[in-house]
């Protein structure tokens, strides 16, 4: 079989989309789609070494460096396996106006297990394009009440969610949610404004499409 005939066979016994591939490799599913279909052979090292973390199989078994899998220590030093886990995704979150949060937790992604988040988003706008988080980009969240001044956080307005940098001043009653974009103004809230405010948690990791 070839690289991308294993990658199919095992994507479609563990029940993987090309969508959950293209998200967890920050890709497209054409690109995944070209990788399977042997338009692409020459899959860059970094992709293979996520693609077979994902299918639970080495590299080097997907290579076909040897015709039996090989264990991890007996890769070349220069390929590394890399641990995954999976993400709950809960929906989409707005970068620029807030959007509805509906969350699905039938969707998941995968991703490194060295993030530590408890779930994730998809990014939709441009407002913070400043913090290099683009529109599709895949947003890990580490659920908390607050976060501190600066910090960039995912937080819900009235049942919608968008995500922006926090500055919150509690001695005045105010809140500022500031996009990375110069072409998106602040939100501001004030006094009671505040009660339909939640903050889910921190961004603390993304995935970005190349």
């Amino acid at each position: 079989m070839t690289i991308g005939e294993k990658i199919r066979d095992l994507r479609l016994k563990r029940g993987l989309s090309q969508e959950d591939i293209a998200r967890a490799l920050g890709t497209t599913k054409q690109a995944v789609y070209k990788y399977e279909s042997g338009i692409v052979t020459n899959i860059p090292v970094d992709k293979l070494e996520r693609i077979a973390g994902l299918l639970g199989v080495s590299p080097a078994y997907l290579a076909g460096w040897r015709s039996t899998e090989l264990a991890f220590s007996e890769l070349p030093t220069n390929v590394r396996p890399i641990a995954t886990r999976r993400f709950p995704m809960l929906g989409e979150i707005a970068c620029g106006e807030p959007i509805f949060a509906e969350e699905n937790h039938e969707s998941y992604v995968d991703a490194a297990a060295t993030i530590d988040a408890d779930f994730c988003l998809t990014a939709k706008g441009d407002s913070m394009t400043g913090a290099r988080i683009h529109d599709g980009d895949v947003v890990f969240i580490r659920q908390q009440p607050m976060v501190e001044n600066g910090e960039i956080a995912a937080v819900v307005i009235e049942n919608e969610a968008t995500l922006k940098r926090w500055y919150y001043y509690p001695e005045d009653k105010k809140l500022i949610l500031c996009p990375e974009n110069s072409a998106f103004a602040p939100l501001v809230f004030v006094g009671a404004e505040l009660e339909g405010i939640i903050c889910l948690g921190k961004a603390v990791s993304f995935m970005s499409h190349l």
